[in-house]
């Protein structure tokens, strides 16, 4: 890589603060190659998102059959496509293209890719579990769902403190809904669809962080919403720097590589008790610690 790229690659990423070793590592160098190339091809991030998906359907299509080779392809196709899901960004910060439609998109993703790889696992296991299957995937969905919102959110609320509004993706509920409601069907059901569910995912977020909203709303209201302290932003910092391993370990890694042994065991009921569990148990832990420092912080800004 030259010095040049090596600055471009730089500029590609959110912040090593919050970055996993394996994305690092693995998924960032690969994403900003990819990212250089569409940038060449004159892609868009948002096409290179919806690419994403089509990759992450075709994983959980592979992952319904019983046969570790196509397994192994389905988690080929499922790296493939977490690759596109760091190129877009990547991307979309080498160009500028950066839009609310982009970050809903990038969301989606995810669950998409999810939700097909569930259903695949319980129509894989339905002959043996009945509709258990459907019920214990059900179940695990919507932990899963909870737990990979609010580590977004804790990442953004980081970067936010870290690098200040442009550097984070932080949005608040009563803008989203304000977007929708300006908003009109002309202008694209899609994207007013979108929309909706992109506002009540940022509002599920701020009802599961009551302590973080009073810290966060007597800051804004101290300082009139303009430049927070450089040493309030410094202390939170280092106080949520703890956290974003917890917060990376909730997101797509630990999952796939978890996802990967069951499947080559031919467990694959295991991974949605590993939601239930294990990601349960850090997930709880992280909101408590969380908002036992937002609690902290309050007292700070009202001393």
């Amino acid at each position: 890589m030259t010095d040049e790229e090596r600055k471009l690659y730089e500029a590609s990423l959110k912040s090593e603060d919050t970055e996993e070793w394996i994305d690092l590592l693995f998924y960032r160098p690969v994403g900003f190659r990819w990212a250089l190339f569409f940038k060449r091809l004159g892609v868009s991030p948002n096409a290179v998102t919806i690419a994403s998906i089509f990759l992450g359907i075709g994983a959980g299509v592979l992952f319904y059959f019983p046969s570790v080779p196509l397994n192994v392809l389905g988690m080929v196709l499922l790296v493939w496509a977490n690759s596109y899901d760091s190129a877009d960004g990547q991307l979309a910060r080498l160009t500028g293209q950066k839009s609310e439609l982009g970050r809903i998109l990038d969301g989606l993703s995810g669950d998409i890719w999810f939700f097909s790889i569930y259903l695949a696992i319980c129509l894989r296991l339905y002959p043996q579990w009945s509709l258990w299957i459907f019920l214990l995937a059900a179940m695990a969905g919507y932990c899963h769902s909870k737990q990979a919102a609010m580590a977004d959110y804790y990442r953004n609320i980081h970067l936010f403190f870290l690098k200040g509004k442009s550097g984070s993706e932080l949005d608040n509920a009563r803008q989203q809904w304000a977007l929708y409601q300006q908003l009109t069907w002309h202008d694209g059901v899609l994207k007013k669809v979108f929309q909706y569910f992109y506002a009540g995912y940022t509002a599920n977020q701020e009802r599961s962080t009551p302590h973080f909203q009073r810290f966060f709303n007597a800051l804004k209201q101290k300082y009139n919403n303009v430049l927070i302290p450089r040493d309030i932003c410094d202390q939170f910092r280092q106080k949520s720097l703890p956290l974003m391993p917890i917060t990376n370990i909730l997101s797509f890694n630990t999952r796939a590589i978890t996802l990967f042994v069951c499947l080559c065991i031919n467990l694959p009921w295991l991974y949605f008790v590993f939601e239930l569990t294990v990601m349960n148990v850090l997930y709880f832990y992280m909101v408590m610690k969380h908002e036992r420092l937002s609690e902290e912080m309050k007292c700070i800004v009202d001393s």
